[in-house]
C-alpha cells in the first residue's frame, strides 16, 4: 500500500460523513430553525403528524398500529416528534464533525431503519424513500467500520487528550482509530453485517417492488393508486347511509376525489345517487374523522381523501329505502370503484 493510502481514505471518509450528516442535520435543522412550523402541532398541515400519518398504510411490522396509537395520544405524538427530530440533529452534527463517529454510525443505522420500515414504501417513481433509507443504512455501516479518518474531531480530540488512549470503549465510540477487536471478532462481526445489509436492502425491495423472487410488481401498498378500505356499511333507522372508509393506498402529494356515490339493490339498480355537488355539500357533521390531523372531508367536487386518513362518513337520506341488503359504490375522479355491502 502506498504512503498516500491513508490519506485517500481519509478524504474520502470525510466526504462520505459530511453527506450523511447533512441528510440528517438538515432533517432536525429544518424543523427546529428553518421551518419550525413543522414542530408546531397548531400551525395546520405543516405538522410532522400529517407526514407520520401518510406511512401508516404502508408501515411494517405492526407500525402502522404504533403510529395509529400515538396519534390518537397528543403528548406521546408531540414528544416523540420533538425526540426524534433532536436525534436527527444530534446524530447529524457529530458525523459532519466527526466526533463520536461510531456512536453516531449506529445512531444514523437505527434511523435508517425506522425511516425505512414507516415510508420505505412511498415514492411515485422509484420508491424514493426506500432508495434513501437503504443508502443511509450502507453509508452508516460503512462509517461504523471504517470510523471517521484522520480529519475529523475524533482525532483532535484523542490528541489533545492522550490519556483517552487507554480506553478501550472510547476506541469503540471514536473513529479515529480501527474497531478494538482481535481479527477473528471482527471478521465475524464484519459477515454478520454484511448479511444484515443484503437482508435489509434484498429484504425489503422485494417486499415493495419483487424483481427478486417474485415478478415485478406495484408493491402491497401502491405509492400512487389511491385505494379506499370500506367497511361497517350501515342503513340507519333515519335512512341515512352510513360507512367507515379508510385511505389506505395512494400518493401523499395529491389526496384522492371521490366524485360520487351510489347505493344499489340486489338486481344493482341504484336507489339513491349522490354526486359531487350534493356530496360537496355534506355538513362537517358528516364527517366522524378517527385522527385530527390527516381528514376525510367535503371538496369542491365531492368527498377528498388524504393518504392515511379514517373517518365514519354519513350520507342523508334522500328517497325511503325499505330494510334489505344493498351495494354502496364510491366512484373516484380516475375511474376505480370501491364498493361494499350494507344492510340495516
Amino acid at each position: 500500500m502506498s504512503k498516500s493510502a491513508p490519506t485517500a481514505a481519509a478524504w474520502g471518509l470525510l466526504c462520505l460523513r459530511f453527506v450523511q450528516g447533512w441528510i440528517y442535520w438538515g432533517g432536525g435543522s429544518r424543523r427546529f430553525i428553518y421551518a419550525p412550523a413543522k414542530l408546531d402541532a397548531w400551525s395546520g398541515g405543516h405538522w410532522m403528524a400529517y407526514k407520520f400519518q401518510t406511512a401508516m398504510p404502508g408501515a411494517l411490522f405492526g407500525l402502522d398500529h404504533v403510529v395509529s396509537y400515538m396519534l390518537q395520544h397528543f403528548v406521546l405524538l408531540y414528544a416523540g416528534v420533538i425526540l426524534f427530530s433532536l436525534f436527527e440533529l444530534v446524530v447529524g452534527l457529530l458525523l459532519i464533525l466527526g466526533w463520536w463517529t461510531r456512536l453516531a454510525a449506529l445512531g444514523s443505522l437505527g434511523l435508517s431503519v425506522v425511516l425505512m420500515l414507516l415510508f420505505g414504501w412511498q415514492g411515485a417513481t422509484c420508491i424514493d424513500e426506500w432508495t434513501m433509507a437503504a443508502c443511509n443504512f450502507a453509508m452508516g455501516m460503512a462509517l461504523f467500520f471504517a470510523g471517521s479518518g484522520a480529519y475529523a474531531m475524533d482525532a483532535w480530540w484523542r490528541h489533545k487528550h492522550p490519556g483517552l488512549s487507554a480506553n478501550r470503549g472510547l476506541d469503540f465510540c471514536l473513529g479515529d482509530r480501527e474497531l478494538p477487536l482481535r481479527d477473528a471478532a471482527l471478521q465475524r462481526l464484519g459477515l454478520a453485517a454484511v448479511l444484515l445489509t443484503v437482508i435489509f436492502v434484498v429484504g425489503t425491495y422485494d417486499h415493495y417492488r419483487g424483481s427478486v423472487y417474485s415478478a415485478f410488481h406495484p408493491g402491497p401498498v401502491s405509492p400512487t393508486r389511491h385505494h379506499w378500505s370500506l367497511q361497517e356499511g350501515r342503513l340507519e333507522a333515519d335512512g341515512r347511509v352510513s360507512f367507515h372508509a379508510y385511505v389506505d393506498a395512494g400518493t401523499p402529494e395529491a389526496p384522492s376525489q371521490v366524485l360520487r356515490v351510489r347505493l344499489l339493490d340486489a338486481r344493482g339498480q341504484a336507489v339513491e345517487t349522490w354526486d359531487g355537488a350534493q356530496l360537496a355539500q355534506l355538513p362537517r357533521q358528516a364527517y366522524v374523522n378517527d385522527y385530527a390531523y390527516q381528514k376525510i372531508h367535503d371538496g369542491a367536487f365531492g368527498i377528498t381523501g388524504p393518504v392515511g386518513a379514517k373517518a365514519r362518513i354519513f350520507l342523508p337520506a334522500q328517497v325511503p329505502v325499505p330494510p334489505g341488503r344493498y351495494r354502496l359504490c364510491l366512484d373516484a375522479v380516475d375511474g376505480q370503484v370501491w364498493s361494499m355491502a350494507v344492510q340495516r
